[in-house]
């Protein structure tokens, strides 16, 4: 995985009064990526987790969220280059939820230097481990159990008691730092149980960042007059993907950008179309392993 951006500096937080605002839509160009397959029977909890899967024993994890016009959603747009304006928002703590065998959100955006909060609702047992990484290699930046709600009923078999073990009840939240090295900006947090539990996320020295929402858009507000790089990351899009800013005093620039969608085999265990792949997850187990909540398609 490629770093991004320049090295950290300190940020000053003063009054905005001639900021400008960047709006604009982030598009995926050509063909969505294939999503990740993951054999529910080779992983635990297969009957509690594959309440989203296939309907064949497979939970499928797409990291490429694409609406059906392209509109690129939960990619984050962020300026380089700023080190004074507007205040960070106040939020408290960001928060990452195991949920459904998923960690939601897929991408956070966080601070360097600061905590994230990871809290377990789901009534089995997750383990959080957190790498950051870049073309350098990875780092370890925390693994700790993550924690269940001792109330949660445990007999997952039980379709009649599908209503009780469907609530999310949270256990204790786990506080953790992240602190990346220098010229690094890229964290992604994994289950030890669940493989196809991932979650990235973004550490930026300033508060000039958006996520696209369901349409791909996206709004920078109070934004200092001058001329910065605005950069779109998605981790999994390898190359660069930056353009040049100028925002004059209350000035509004647009920036529509299309991302050129990711080409060849992007991870080792992604999907592929032949059927023999499920040949290991017997009928019977299939029945078991019933997609309540979602059933997924590849």
């Amino acid at each position: 995985m490629t770093g991004i951006g320049s090295p950290a500096w300190s940020y000053e937080e003063t009054a905005v009064t001639d900021g400008g605002r960047v709006v604009g839509t982030i598009t995926l160009d050509g063909q969505v990526p294939k999503p990740k397959g993951y054999n529910l029977t080779t992983l635990p909890d297969p009957f509690y987790c594959g309440r989203i899967s296939d309907g064949q024993g497979w939970r499928i994890l797409q990291p490429f969220q694409v609406g059906p016009a392209g509109e690129f959603r939960e990619v984050v747009v962020y300026l380089d280059g700023i080190d004074k304006g507007k205040p960070f928002a106040e939020g408290g703590v960001p928060q990452i939820e195991a949920k459904d065998c998923l960690f939601l959100p897929f991408t956070t955006v966080v601070r360097d230097d600061q905590p994230v909060t990871v809290v377990n609702m789901d009534p089995v047992m997750h383990d959080i481990q957190a790498y950051e990484t870049s073309h350098l290699g990875p780092r370890v930046l925390f693994n700790v159990p993550l924690p269940m709600n001792p109330q949660h009923p445990r007999n997952f078999k039980d379709r009649s008691d599908a209503a009780l073990y469907h609530r999310h009840m949270a256990g204790t939240p786990m506080k953790q730092l992240v602190n990346l090295t220098k010229n690094r900006r890229i964290f992604v947090m994994q289950c030890g149980f669940h493989a196809y539990m991932e979650s990235w996320g973004l550490a930026v020295t300033n508060p000039y960042f958006a996520k696209t929402d369901e349409q791909g858009r996206f709004t920078l507000t109070d934004v200092p007059p001058g001329t910065y790089k605005l950069v779109v990351w998605h981790p999994y899009v390898r190359s660069s993907i930056e353009r040049t800013v100028t925002i004059g005093p209350k000035g509004t620039v647009e920036a529509h950008i299309a991302v050129p969608a990711p080409t060849g085999r992007l991870y080792a265990n992604e999907v592929l179309d032949h059927a023999y792949i499920r040949y290991n997850v017997p009928e019977e187990t299939q029945k078991e392993i019933e997609p309540m909540i979602q059933k997924q398609q590849h």
